[in-house]
C-alpha cells in the first residue's frame, strides 16, 4: 500500500492581508515539520475572501506577488507541496484562484475557479475556463473551489477521470441564517454541504479533502472523506489548526469515475 500524509490548514479568518500571509507561512512550516506531502489552504486565504457588501482593501497585485514569493520560499524550506487559495488580477477583472507550489519552491500552475456563486459575480467578475490536475510523486490531485465542488459534481469527476486520487476543495463557507450550530459532522440538522463532501468521494471512488476557515460562524468544518464515502476525519468545529491525515492511495481506485460513459468537459 502507498501511504501519503496531507494537511488541511483550518485557520482563523485573517483580519488583514498581512496576517493572512503570516498565518500561511506558519502553517506551511508546521506541515513540513509533520511530514505532510501536501498542505491546502481555504479559498482566497491570501489576502482574504471578499464578502459581498463587506469593506475590504482594494486588490493589490504587488502584495500578491510578494506573498506568493514568500509562500514559494516557505514551500521549499518545508519541502512540501502547497495549495494556496488566493486571488489574482486579470485583464478581465479580479479572479478567485489557487496556485500550487512544489517542494522546490517552483510555481507548478494555477487552478482558477470556473463556477461562481451568483453572489460572487459583482466582486469577482472573472472566472476560469480550464481545469487541470497536478502531480507530486506519488500523488495526482485535482482542485475544485467552493461552489463548484458543492453544486457541480462533474468538476470532481473530471479530476478523478484524469487520475486524481485526491480532490482538494478549498472553500469559505459561513452558516446560513437560522442554521443550528453544528453538533456533529453531517448531522441531519446541518446544511447539505458536509453530506456533499461524502458524496463527491463515494461517487468517484477518490478521496475528497475539504478545507474551510475556523470560526464560530463557519457552516462546515474541514474534513477528509474516504473513497467509499465514509468520513476519515474532521477538524473539531471552531478549532484552529492543521488537520493532518494519512491516506492509502491504493484505496482511491477512481472506479466509479472511470466507468462514467460521458465526459463532462
Amino acid at each position: 500500500m502507498t501511504t501519503i500524509r496531507i494537511a488541511l490548514a483550518n485557520l482563523r479568518i485573517p483580519a488583514t492581508p498581512a496576517e493572512s500571509l503570516q498565518l500561511a507561512l506558519a502553517a506551511i512550516a508546521e506541515a513540513g515539520a509533520r511530514d505532510a506531502l501536501v498542505v491546502c489552504f481555504p479559498e482566497c486565504f491570501i489576502p482574504g475572501y471578499r464578502w459581498p457588501g463587506v469593506p475590504a482593501p482594494p486588490p493589490d497585485p504587488a502584495f500578491l506577488e510578494q506573498a506568493w514569493a514568500e509562500v514559494a520560499a516557505a514551500a521549499q524550506a518545508a519541502r512540501t507541496t502547497v495549495i494556496l487559495g488566493t486571488e489574482r488580477v486579470t485583464p478581465r477583472g479580479l479572479q478567485i484562484t489557487t496556485c500550487v507550489f512544489t517542494p522546490d519552491g517552483t510555481l507548478d500552475g494555477w487552478q482558477d475557479k470556473c463556477q461562481l456563486d451568483p453572489s460572487e459575480e459583482p466582486v469577482y467578475p472573472a472566472f476560469g475556463t480550464e481545469r487541470r490536475v497536478f502531480t507530486t510523486d506519488p500523488l495526482t490531485f485535482g482542485i475544485v473551489i467552493c461552489h463548484e465542488g458543492w453544486r457541480y459534481p462533474e468538476t470532481v469527476r473530471w479530476a478523478a477521470r484524469q487520475g486524481a486520487q485526491v480532490v482538494f476543495h478549498p472553500h469559505r463557507h459561513l452558516a446560513d441564517p437560522g442554521t443550528p450550530e453544528p453538533r456533529g459532522f453531517a448531522d441531519p440538522l446541518n446544511s447539505f454541504h458536509e453530506k456533499a463532501m461524502l458524496c463527491r468521494a463515494a461517487e468517484n471512488t477518490c478521496y475528497f479533502a475539504s478545507v474551510n476557515c475556523a470560526g464560530a460562524d463557519s457552516g462546515t468544518t474541514s474534513a477528509i472523506a474516504n473513497p467509499d464515502g465514509s468520513l476519515l476525519c474532521h477538524q473539531p468545529y471552531g478549532e484552529e489548526g492543521l488537520l493532518v491525515a494519512d491516506l492509502e492511495l491504493d484505496a482511491a481506485t477512481r472506479l466509479l469515475a472511470t466507468r462514467c460513459r460521458t465526459s463532462p468537459f
